[in-house]
């Protein structure tokens, strides 16, 4: 017995110093972290988790998790409804990067992210759950201030060109001034558009888009000025057109450079006297619209070109936007791909949250021919090749490889043209820099920067 009760003491001593290092251990990590067993009852609760909530350890351990500890300590009813624990314990996956607002003890609202998995013993058995939990309230305020200052109605940039745009648009919203939108596809024209009317007073009345080159001469004069019963084969009855439809409100004329003669002289009378006759009709309509229109085309090319009029055209551009192409503004990309992974995360309930610096630095270098509507579609591509949650060089769009390829294929050769006639310049001039700067045109001193990039020294 005597034996048996030292063996006891010193198991109970080599217990108790393990014990202490796991809590030395847990202290020392930066996130809150705590411990349930299979009753839900909370076994630890490291020094984090104190300083987080507001609660000390000996409040809460031993303490029923689901009775007590969402609503006394995390101050949200989050356990009845998407407990992480909980998922965790019954589909047996661990969950991560769950985002809650919590009250911690003082009454100060504090947003952390969550994320728990299983405890098994060495059998492999459950024995309860961990949860993991940080402060991530002033990185959200952070992101907030970001994105109030480089997201405008939903468009996203930080580059000085963009930034102009924003000034721009809230300018102009608050007055009557007809709009013109120019840049290239996919650039983001109808973000602008739809930002100018509802950051102005008629944000409560309709906004009506209607995209110029998708329909006949025919049927477009149709959807735009409406018809009579009978103007036509198959009008049944009269139909109210786009302007009506958008009286009162704002008329987005998307490629606008696609119009026919015969319309854009039918437009310009409505954007002129602010009226116009059904198709058939002989009744003069009177409306108050405000227009915009957007091109992809370069209107001033099709004026002299005599393909758009110039009376149409200088009655549109009373204020121009330019939207920049993505490939001149490169650095809204890194703003771009996180602002798509937070609605693809959403859309297809996935959990991707970060993406290699590879994959980024291959993003940044390709072009973007399609601009923004491309990076998007990039994006959810990525989603559906990437099964876990991040996204990898292999999880990219093919042509976005192969167009970094041959681009850097195309750069190696230019290098190495340029490299073998410097040296024959050189070699020509017997090394003197000097003549051989002037033999290639270039000064002294950027020839000796390339003779160090070639190695030519």
């Amino acid at each position: 017995m005597k034996k048996d009760e030292k063996e006891c003491r010193s198991l109970c001593r080599e217990l108790l110093t393990e014990k202490r290092k796991l809590k030395t251990i847990m202290d020392s990590i930066a996130d809150g972290v705590f411990t349930i067993d299979t009753e839900w009852r909370i076994t630890t609760f490291n020094r984090a988790a104190e300083r987080i909530t507001g609660f000390k350890a000996e409040q809460v351990i031993g303490k029923v998790c689901k009775e007590v500890f969402c609503k006394d300590v995390f101050g949200t009813e989050m356990c009845e409804e998407n407990c992480p624990l909980k998922r965790a314990l019954e589909t047996g996956k661990p969950v991560s990067n769950y985002e809650i607002n919590i009250l911690n003890r003082d009454g100060r609202k504090l947003t952390i992210n969550v994320s728990a998995s299983l405890l098994r013993d060495e059998s492999g058995e459950v024995i309860g759950g961990v949860e993991s939990f940080r402060d991530v309230t002033r990185l959200r305020e952070l992101n907030e201030e970001l994105k109030g200052r480089y997201e405008f109605q939903g468009i996203i940039g930080k580059n000085h060109k963009m930034r102009e745009i924003y000034e721009l648009i809230g300018e102009v919203a608050q007055t009557k001034a007809t709009v013109l939108i120019q840049g290239e596809t996919g650039t983001g024209k109808d973000l602008i558009a739809r930002a100018i009317h509802y950051s102005s007073s008629r944000r409560d009345r309709p906004f009506i888009k209607i995209n110029c080159a998708a329909l006949p001469e025919s049927l477009l004069e149709s959807e735009l000025f409406g018809h009579v019963k009978g103007a036509f084969t198959g009008a049944y009855r009269n139909k109210m057109g786009r302007f009506e439809l958008a009286n009162g409100g704002t008329l987005f004329l998307d490629e606008i450079g696609e119009l026919s003669p015969m319309i854009q002289a039918k437009l310009l009378r409505v954007l002129e006297e602010g009226e116009f006759e059904r198709v058939g009709g002989t009744r003069t309509i009177k409306i108050d619209v405000r227009f915009i229109a957007a091109t992809d085309r370069d209107l001033r090319k099709a004026v002299t070109d005599g393909t758009f009029r110039e009376d149409l055209f200088y009655r549109l551009n009373v204020v121009s936007i330019f939207v920049p192409p993505l490939r001149e503004r490169k650095e809204d990309i890194p703003l771009l791909v996180r602002y798509f992974m937070r609605k693809f995360n959403k859309e297809y309930d996935r959990d991707i949250v970060n993406i290699s610096p590879d994959a980024l630095g291959l993003m940044l270098d390709y072009d973007w021919p399609g601009n923004v509507r491309e990076l998007e579609h990039a994006i959810e591509y990525a989603f559906i090749r990437c099964p876990a949650n991040t996204i990898l060089v292999q999880h990219l769009p093919p042509e976005i490889h192969r167009t970094v390829k041959t681009t850097d294929r195309l750069k190696d050769s230019l290098e190495q043209l340029e490299k073998q006639q410097i040296l024959r310049a050189l070699e020509k001039s017997n090394w003197n820099r000097g003549q051989a700067a002037e033999v290639l045109g270039i000064d002294r001193s950027t020839l000796w920067r390339k003779m160090k990039k070639y190695n030519l020294i």
